[in-house]
């Protein structure tokens, strides 16, 4: 069991990048169709534990552009890396701007927000560690696979290393 667990912690980060590199298309892809997706969903996946500092942003003027082309498109947002730690409700206080940016993102968009449980069990952390404005889905790329088996188009969200270095 020791041996298994191991060789999942291993593999992870690669099933992560594998995952999130399958059947996506880039925003500019999706915004240049003539038909409208019959949704999309935002993934973002990062070993940066600071990544939806830069991330949320992006999915936020992504979302407004979507919106703009294909209006009353439904969205839908899972984050299932390191990042996905700063939803905690313990560290609410310190992270006070990304957890009004998922609560807008639900309030105004009606952008459901997702965590894996899988990925927090792993790192000892339970499912009641996430506000209720969380969605915490038993396993982040199976949420995403539910939201493609709808139809929704997955966006990936370009890793916090490149959007830093983006122009704001």
């Amino acid at each position: 069991m020791i041996l298994l667990r191991a060789a999942l912690l291993l593999l992870f980060p690669w099933l992560l990048t594998a995952t999130a590199a399958a059947s996506s298309l880039t925003l500019e892809q999706l915004l240049a169709k003539p038909t409208p997706p019959a949704g999309v969903v935002f993934e973002i996946v990062d070993r940066d534990p600071q990544a939806l500092e830069f991330a949320l942003p992006w999915v936020r003027q992504a979302a407004e552009k979507i919106e703009e082309r294909f209006p009353g498109v439904p969205m839908a947002l899972v984050t299932h890396g390191q990042e996905m730690f700063a939803l905690q409700e313990k560290d609410r206080q310190r992270n006070a701007a990304l957890h009004e940016q998922v609560q807008s993102l639900k309030r105004d968009r009606n952008i459901p927000v997702h965590v894996c449980e899988t990925y927090a069990g792993w790192k000892g952390v339970v499912p009641e560690a996430f506000p209720a404005y969380i969605d915490v889905a038993p396993s982040g790329p199976a949420q995403i696979n539910n939201y493609i088996a709808l139809d929704y188009q997955r966006l990936v969200v370009p890793r916090a290393a490149l959007l830093r270095k983006m122009p704001k």
